[in-house]
């Protein structure tokens, strides 16, 4: 069954992401990073490179040929090939076929909208009878 972890409070949603998929890699878990919108994926891109003043996190798009030897893979689709541990879920909707991954991560903003949308993601991993874990951010 998929452990599905909430973080809440999350001021800048892509450094969080940033921060989660290291602490994966670091545990030897493969990430994807998933979201239909591609210029947030561009956004997310350019800012692993950029994430920490000393090296970056080692990441490629889900079509490329380094993807299966890479932690950390972005796409807009999911597919039984992904072979990653860790969904890192960008996106505003639940994200389908979440249940081939181990761990599921959603991060709520700080704007209204956004703490909509993780409240409705939320209450529909309740419905399925999935076991939400929440961790709130900041002070």
């Amino acid at each position: 069954m998929t452990k599905i972890v909430f973080y809440s409070g999350a001021a800048d949603k892509l450094q969080t992401a940033c921060r989660l998929s290291a602490k994966a890699i670091q545990q030897d878990l493969k990430v994807m990073v998933y979201a239909l919108d591609e210029a947030l994926l561009d956004q997310m891109d350019k800012l692993l490179w950029t994430f920490s003043p000393t090296s970056f996190l080692p990441h490629s798009r889900m079509n490329s040929e380094l993807a299966d030897v890479t932690p950390i893979i972005l796409g807009s689709e999911i597919t039984q090939a992904t072979h990653c541990h860790v969904l890192l879920n960008l996106d505003k909707e639940c994200p389908p076929t979440f249940e081939l991954f181990q761990r599921l991560i959603e991060i709520a903003g700080v704007t209204a909208e956004e703490k909509q949308s993780a409240r409705a993601r939320y209450r529909y991993y309740q419905a399925q009878g999935l076991e939400v874990n929440h961790y709130k951010l900041g002070n």
